[in-house]
C-alpha cells in the first residue's frame, strides 16, 4: 500500500492518493500505507499514441527485444502504448505485470513496394482491402493501421494507395467490428479520401491544409503528428536523390509541420502525442515529442495533456479516480512551469507499484 502526496495536474489541486494491494486508487484512507513522496506533482501515466512494439531499425525484432522497448517506454512515463502497426505479435507481452499496457492495431496494410519491405502485410488487390481490415480488426485490440501513401516509383513522388470507394467500405467495415482506423500519411492527396471516408486518425499529417484542417475538426479526426519523426524528413530526402520531386516534396513538407500542428491545433483538431518509436526512433523519447508539440505553438499543459491525460480519455483508459488502475508519473519540479521536467520522472508507478527507479 502507497501513499502519495502532490498537486494532481491537470486538476491544480492538492490530493493525497492511497494505492491499495490491488493496485488501485483507493476510495478511503489507508492507515498503514507507506508514504511515497509528500510533495511533487502528479500526472496520469503517459501515453505514446504512437509506436511500433517489435520493430527495429532492421526490421521485426524478437520478443525479449520488444519487452526491452517496453520498459525503456515504462521507465520514461510512458504506461499506455498504442502500437500503431508491428511484424512482430506482441500479445504475450500484454500480460506481463511489468510493462506498459499495450493497444494493437496489428500489421500495416499496403500494396506491393509501397511501404517499408516485410514490415506491412502487402495486399495485391486494392479491393481487397475492407477483407485486410476485418481481419487486423479482430487481430487487434481496436486499431486498424493502413497505409495512406508512400512513393510511387512511377510517378517518384507521393501518392495514394487506395481509391476512395475502397477506403469507404473498408472504414465502414472496421467501424462495423467496433474497431477504429488511422492511416499513414505524409502528403496532401491521400487525405481528402481519407478524411471524407470517415477515418477516426492521421499519423503524420504533414500535407494538411486549411480546408482539410477544418474537415477534420469538424469530425472529431485526431491527429497524432510525430515531430520528432517529421525532423528526419530531409535524412529520407536525401535518401530519394533518385526521385528529385520526391526528395523536393518531403523537403518542403519538412519546413511546414510545425506551423500545420500549430493550424490545426488553433481549428480544434483532437492532437495526441506518438514518437514513432521503432520505425528508426529510440523509444523513451515522449519528452521529446511533448516538447516538440509546445515549440509548434501548443502551450504547456495542452501539450503534456496530449500525452497523458487527453490521451488516455480519447484510448477509453482511466485517469485517477478511486478504482482506476494507478498509473502515474510524480515529478519534482512543476512541468507548467517548466515543461522539460517531464524527461525527469521522480517515480513511475505502474498498477500501484513503483516500477522507476527501480529498486
Amino acid at each position: 500500500m502507497l501513499r502519495v502526496r502532490g498537486v494532481l495536474l491537470p486538476d491544480d489541486r492538492e490530493t493525497e492518493l492511497f494505492i491499495g494491494p490491488d493496485g488501485r486508487v483507493s476510495a478511503e484512507p489507508l492507515p498503514h500505507a507507506e508514504t511515497l513522496t509528500d510533495r511533487g506533482f502528479l500526472v496520469p501515466g503517459l501515453v505514446d499514441a504512437h509506436c511500433h512494439i517489435g520493430l527495429g531499425p532492421e526490421g521485426v525484432v524478437t520478443l525479449d527485444e520488444a519487452a526491452d522497448q517496453a520498459r525503456t517506454d515504462r521507465d520514461a512515463g510512458v504506461l499506455l502504448l498504442r502500437d500503431a502497426g508491428s511484424p512482430l505479435d506482441t500479445t504475450p507481452l500484454q500480460s506481463r505485470p511489468d510493462l506498459p499496457e499495450i493497444i494493437r492495431a496489428g500489421r500495416h496494410l499496403a500494396r506491393p513496394k509501397r511501404y517499408l519491405p516485410n514490415i506491412g502485410l502487402e495486399l495485391d488487390d486494392p479491393a481487397l482491402l475492407p477483407d485486410a481490415v476485418a481481419a487486423q480488426a479482430a487481430a487487434g485490440d481496436g486499431w486498424v493501421k493502413i497505409v495512406g501513401d508512400w512513393i510511387d516509383r512511377s510517378i517518384g513522388d507521393l501518392a495514394p494507395l487506395w481509391p476512395d470507394d475502397v477506403l469507404v467500405e473498408a472504414i465502414e467495415t472496421a467501424h462495423a467490428a467496433g474497431a477504429r482506423v488511422t492511416a499513414h500519411v505524409f502528403g496532401t492527396d491521400a487525405l481528402p479520401g481519407l478524411i471524407a471516408a470517415g477515418i477516426d486518425c492521421i499519423e503524420h499529417g504533414t500535407g494538411l491544409t486549411d480546408d482539410l484542417i477544418a474537415e477534420m475538426a469538424a469530425r472529431g479526426t485526431a491527429l497524432v503528428p510525430t515531430l520528432i519523426n517529421i525532423e528526419r524528413f530531409p535524412e529520407h530526402a536525401a535518401r530519394g536523390y533518385r526521385y528529385p520531386r520526391y526528395a523536393a516534396h518531403m523537403r518542403e513538407l519538412h519546413r511546414g509541420a510545425k506551423d500545420v500542428v500549430r493550424r490545426a491545433a488553433e481549428a480544434g483538431v483532437p492532437i495526441y502525442a506518438g514518437t514513432d518509436a521503432g520505425g528508426g526512433i529510440t523509444h523513451g523519447r515522449i519528452a521529446d515529442e511533448i516538447l516538440a508539440l509546445h515549440a509548434a505553438g501548443l502551450p504547456p499543459m495542452t501539450a503534456l495533456g496530449a500525452a497523458s491525460w487527453a490521451a488516455r480519455a480519447w484510448l477509453g483508459r482511466a485517469g485517477l479516480s478511486p478504482g482506476d488502475p494507478a498509473d502515474l508519473v510524480v515529478y519534482r519540479e512543476d512541468p507548467r512551469v517548466d515543461l522539460s521536467t517531464v524527461r525527469r520522472p521522480a517515480f513511475v508507478i505502474l498498477r500501484g507499484r513503483v516500477v522507476h527507479p527501480s529498486s
